[in-house]
């Protein structure tokens, strides 16, 4: 073996024994002669960094945990979750990943958290996605026409969904979940919410319900009008008063209309 390859190769080793160490240092013994006054520097860099970050970005959840255990999660995380992202700003995902697949028992504990967990992660995943407010290139306008020209157009035109507005499900009421308020029974009905970006890059979340969910499900498919796709939604549901349910999701589509979850209509 070459000098330069015997060089290389005596770095990696390095380079691993010392990722081992500051990841797990009560299971990996430090690299030789460093001094123990800066490896402890640089592992107080890792975690502090790293339990700022999350604690920042999960702050119901850590607010739920005690200090050790908390502690002891971040640490969890560090040492047995191999990321797949350099990103900082996809830590969070990373973390998220981790809950789910290790499921942790401080975790586990509170059967609501990884629901939290990912409710948490979808603001700070909506406030920096690179998604945007479709152009008038697009085929579609932002131009809100008035009175019944504006009913005409969200009943019967083409409407456009935001691409930063999320459809959440949930077993458990999430975004009411605090120090005061723990359930640890799922109620018998599911929280719908809509979690999205306004033109102001503010990341907001709507309470919603069943028909609105399904709604914007079937307008996301893009095959028929909101006219069409209530009707479909009274039938499936064995709703007899369509009328009652069209004046319901005009008034609904004018509320989602104003807060750009509808954001254009096709020209």
């Amino acid at each position: 073996m070459s000098t330069l390859n015997t060089v290389t190769t005596d770095f990696q080793d390095t380079q691993r024994v010392w990722i081992a160490h500051l990841r797990n240092p009560k299971n990996n013994p430090p690299p030789m002669k460093v001094e123990a006054r800066r490896l402890l520097i640089y592992q107080d860099l890792i975690f502090n960094n790293i339990e700022s970050f999350l604690s920042g970005g999960f702050p119901i959840l850590h607010s739920l945990l005690s200090a050790d255990d908390w502690q002891s999660l971040v640490r969890g995380f560090i040492v047995d979750h191999e990321c797949h992202s350099p990103y900082f700003l996809e830590i969070s995902q990373e973390f998220l990943a981790y809950l789910n697949d290790q499921q942790p028992s401080v975790v586990s504990a509170l059967p609501f958290a990884l629901e939290l967990s990912h409710y948490e992660w979808v603001e700070l995943a909506l406030d920096v996605s690179t998604e945007d407010f479709p152009t008038a290139s697009s085929g579609f306008t932002d131009g809100v026409p008035d009175g019944e020209l504006l009913d005409a157009a969200l009943l019967d035109g083409r409407l456009l969904l935001s691409p930063l507005a999320w459809r959440l499900s949930y077993q458990y009421p999430v975004h009411k979940i605090g120090p005061e308020f723990q359930p640890q029974v799922a109620p018998d009905t599911p929280t719908y919410l809509l979690v999205y970006r306004n033109r102001s890059e503010e990341v907001h979340f709507l309470e919603s319900n069943a028909v609105t969910f399904r709604l914007l499900q079937v307008l996301e498919e893009g095959r028929c009008s909101a006219r069409e796709a209530l009707v479909q939604i009274a039938d499936e549901i064995g709703y007899e008063h369509s009328d009652h349910i069209l004046a319901s999701g005009l008034d609904t589509l004018k509320q989602l209309l104003a807060l750009s979850i509808v954001c254009g209509f096709k020209t």
